[in-house]
């Protein structure tokens, strides 16, 4: 669909992750004892493509079932005492297993008001550092600003001996991120490396693998899991948080996206075309009267999600009206959420542009060309 402009809440399969999920399937429906070595294969080739991706060594990847999942497991690894700071307004995943631990042997929870339209800052971030924190947990993204979090600042701040835990889910495979700065990383590839569901990505730095017990830690996460006695010995990197072995299918397919996305020069190239779509989406919705959350934000301080909001016009009405216009985005109380991918076409903003004009007397001066014809193929 040309008007798709919701890929922070679902990224449709790319062509190349939905061939991998098919032939792990077919794999997995045969009865070789071979073809069983071959999906495990599959999945260390994942942790592998994820390691270039992070700048991280293999065993510091694991495969999760979901973002959920992998903060839940790093939540039920982080021992207490101490403060783990969540901002506030943090996608509700970001939140759960912090509260879920507290008073289970994790961290207290404290929340963290925004600076405005900046969900996490240096600065903020800085004013909140009493000596009981241990550890800050915070979205790459923020999926209703899109504002990006300065990772490397925040590290800065934090300083070696507390941990930057990152949910990624918004910004991996949509635009460049300071991984390196992460602890700990933890991203889906239903949203935007298009992989779909049952594998996430998750990274635990060696720097910082003794600070964590393995909470979650079942029979895969360990050397000798027949052993006599249990526990056994866990398994070195992040395949010590594992519960047991990994959806292999969606293993093959989030390791093709992530391969998909480096082939085609990875976030940077790919996020600036996100970028300059995004871009002329929100300039189309600028000059039929909208508001756009993102304004106040500096140019790399913007990711791949675009909020906007028609003063005087009922959200509800927006967002059918654009719905009927073939423009698919996702609705957050009284603003529009808009997220291209770098295979938008250009005939998107001029279904944005009828979308807005049946809504504001001043459609006329809205249809002008895209600034940037996308050159990332449809798949």
């Amino acid at each position: 669909m040309p008007g798709y402009l919701d890929h922070a809440r679902i990224g449709p399969f790319s062509r190349r992750a939905a061939a991998a999920l098919a032939a792990a399937t077919a794999l997995a429906g045969r009865a070789n004892p071979a073809d069983l070595d071959r999906l495990f294969a599959l999945s260390d080739a994942a942790r592998t493509s994820a390691a270039r991706l992070l700048d991280a060594r293999p065993h510091e990847i694991a495969l999760a079932p979901s973002t959920s999942n992998g903060l839940f497991t790093v939540a039920a690894a982080l021992r207490g005492p101490g403060t783990v700071l969540v901002p506030r307004g943090e996608f509700p995943a970001n939140v759960y297993p912090w509260l879920r631990f507290a008073g289970r042997g994790g961290p207290d929870v404290r929340l963290v008001d925004p600076d405005g339209q900046r969900h996490i800052t240096a600065d903020l971030l800085r004013r909140q550092l009493t000596p009981d924190v241990t550890a800050l947990t915070v979205s790459a993204v923020d999926s209703l600003t899109g504002h990006m979090a300065p990772l490397a600042a925040l590290k800065e701040v934090l300083g070696p001996d507390r941990l930057l835990i990152v949910d990624a889910i918004q910004g991996l495979g949509a635009v460049p991120l300071e991984a390196d700065a992460a602890d700990v990383l933890v991203s889906g590839g239903q949203k935007w490396l298009r992989a779909g569901w049952g594998a996430a990505v998750l990274l635990i730095r060696d720097r910082c693998g003794e600070r964590l017990a393995p909470g979650l830690g079942g029979w895969a996460s360990v050397t000798e899991p027949f052993a006599v006695r249990h526990p056994a010995p866990s398994l070195p990197g992040a395949a010590a948080h594992l519960a047991t072995n990994p959806d292999f299918p969606a293993a093959a397919a989030i390791g093709a996206a992530v391969d998909d996305l480096l082939d085609q020069g990875g976030p940077a190239v790919v996020g600036a075309r996100i970028r300059a779509t995004l871009a002329e989406l929100l300039d189309r919705a600028r000059r039929a009267g909208a508001e756009v959350l993102s304004d106040g934000l500096g140019e790399q301080e913007r990711a791949g999600i675009g909020t906007f909001r028609l003063p005087g016009h009922d959200p509800g009405a927006v967002h059918r009206a654009l719905e009927a216009a073939g423009v698919i985005a996702t609705r957050r109380d009284e603003w529009i959420r808009l997220s291209p991918h770098a295979s938008t076409p250009s005939a998107a903003a001029d279904l944005l542009t009828e979308a807005l004009h049946t809504l504001t007397a001043h459609g006329e001066n809205l249809a002008t060309p895209l600034t940037q014809e996308p050159t990332c193929p449809t798949s």
